[in-house]
């Protein structure tokens, strides 16, 4: 049961808590029926613990969690924080605590991960261990050891832009980067970040569809300057359009819903995002 903390912390969640059957989580569906799957990334509750970020995800409706480095893990685990390099114990805990809310782990970042094989490879294994559909990372100066243990894992690798002035915001400096390499080598595409630089989303995701892996998604209320994160649909930015676009180049990756606002009571938003997608994957089937 969702304990205490969350009505005191979320008052809105109340009316969340209908939709669930007594007892026992709302459990998401891994992949919609539009092909790809409906997560978020933790950092949308980064003032919460890990536990009560795979928690509040199973609440919002979603089918699984991108965890990033070095959230607290929570329940009853003191300080420790989620990392490759955690102990067995603390992993099985993690795992436990997405089978029991009926979670998937798609993707692990952003992470940083180096060029030494042997230490990137840390990261890989735990990507493995939990079964994860991709890495999420802005190492592009790593990338023949990515594109290496890529092939090997078959796990995405998924580079990730912040704004302007960091060196991935132009989606030109990806695209060039993993021109030739291995498909497993692509984007996680975020657009509010794209959008914040002055790029139309759905304009840049048409020139760069085949080769997006994942999405950071968000809606904004202006394309050209930095606004806050909105409930999906309430914005400018043509949501349904972009999926459409990348569907139709076979996309079948994890759509992760990354709300940087509101960071304490954002969950009923996240659920809008949420339900935004939801609503999508049943209009195209």
């Amino acid at each position: 049961m969702i304990r205490r903390w969350l009505f005191n912390r979320i008052p809105v969640a109340s009316g969340l808590l209908a939709m669930r059957s007594e007892g026992a989580p709302m459990l998401g569906e891994p992949m919609t029926a539009a092909g790809f799957g409906i997560a978020v990334q933790c950092w949308s509750f980064r003032e919460f613990t890990l536990f009560e970020a795979i928690e509040m995800a199973a609440l919002a409706g979603a089918g699984g969690v991108e965890m990033f480095p070095g959230q607290v893990i929570g329940g009853g685990h003191g300080k420790a924080k989620l990392d490759p390099g955690m102990d067995t114990a603390l992993f099985d805990a993690v795992a436990a605590r997405l089978d029991g809310f009926g979670l998937t782990a798609y993707n692990y970042g952003v992470a940083d991960v180096p060029k030494d094989e042997s230490r990137a490879r840390e990261t890989f294994e735990f990507a493995k261990r939990f079964g994860m559909y991709g890495i999420t990372t802005e190492s592009i100066g790593a990338i023949d050891t990515l594109e290496k243990l890529s092939a090997e894992y078959d796990i995405k690798v998924c580079f990730h832009n912040h704004p302007k002035p960091t060196k991935l915001w132009e989606p030109e400096t990806i695209s060039k980067a993993i021109e030739g390499r291995h498909e497993n080598l692509g984007f996680c595409a975020d657009i509010g970040h794209w959008a914040t630089c002055g790029l139309d989303p759905l304009e840049t995701v048409k020139k760069f569809a085949p080769r997006i892996r994942s999405f950071h998604l968000k809606d904004r209320a202006v394309i050209g300057e930095w606004t806050h994160d909105r409930p999906f649909g309430t914005g400018v930015i043509d949501l349904a359009g972009i999926l459409d676009e990348v569907r139709s180049h076979g996309f079948a990756g994890n759509v992760s819903i990354e709300y940087e606002h509101n960071w304490k009571t954002n969950l009923c938003e996240v659920a809008q995002c949420v339900g935004f997608l939801k609503g999508y994957s049943q209009s195209r089937t």
